[in-house]
Order: C-alpha cells, then sequence, then structure tokens
C-alpha cells in the first residue's frame, strides 16, 4: 500500500501535493497512484523518437503541470527542464533527459504497485 513516507523517500513534497487536494491524504494518494497509466509519458517519448519538438512539449508541459501539482518534485524537475527546451524548440538529444525521467516513473511504479 503507498503511503506518506514512502512518497517522502522518493522526495515528493507531500506537505505541500496534500495541501494542493484540500488537504486530503486519501485524495493525494488515490491521485499519485494514476501516474503510472498517465499516457503522456509515452507520448513523451514516441514524439522525441520521431523528433516531433510540438508534440514533445505538448506531452512534457502536461507531465509538468500533472507532476507539479502533485508535488512529485524528481519527476517535475526533470519535466520543466524539457518543457522549456522544447518550448523554444531547441533540437537536442534529449534521450538522457527522457531516461531519467522514466527511470523516476519506474520507481514510482514499483512504489505504487506494492
Amino acid at each position: 500500500m503507498l503511503t506518506i513516507e514512502q512518497l517522502k523517500q522518493f522526495g515528493a513534497n507531500t506537505d505541500e501535493g496534500i495541501a494542493r487536494c484540500a488537504g486530503m491524504e486519501a485524495l493525494y494518494l488515490r491521485l499519485v497512484k494514476m501516474i503510472p497509466a498517465e499516457k503522456s509519458f509515452e507520448s513523451l517519448k514516441t514524439a522525441l523518437e520521431a523528433n516531433d519538438l510540438d508534440e514533445a512539449f505538448t506531452a512534457a508541459h502536461t507531465l509538468k503541470g500533472v507532476l507539479g501539482n502533485l508535488s512529485l518534485t524528481p519527476m517535475y524537475d526533470i519535466c520543466a527542464d524539457m518543457t522549456e527546451k522544447l518550448r523554444q524548440r531547441t533540437a537536442m538529444d534529449y534521450s538522457s533527459q527522457l531516461n531519467e525521467l522514466l527511470d523516476k516513473k519506474a520507481q514510482l511504479d514499483a512504489i505504487c504497485a506494492e
């Protein structure tokens, strides 16, 4: 069962995330558990592989919002940086950032599956 302590160890700012959920810890945990199924991770990967910076921006921006609202800081920070680079249409190799994001997602997936 997903716990606040696990999310804190992951690096999430759970106090901030719970505050955004009107102080409802159960709601916060339920929303965090939805992250593993978020389709924007795959959209971001596919767009970057196709060098479609517009679609990559859309996916990264979506993830930035979702992860930021839940204060999943380790993942949010990566998406925020990618979003700004993609907003400027910076042509570069995003693979290291994408891999880091997907590694963090895998860690969160494992925590949520417990």
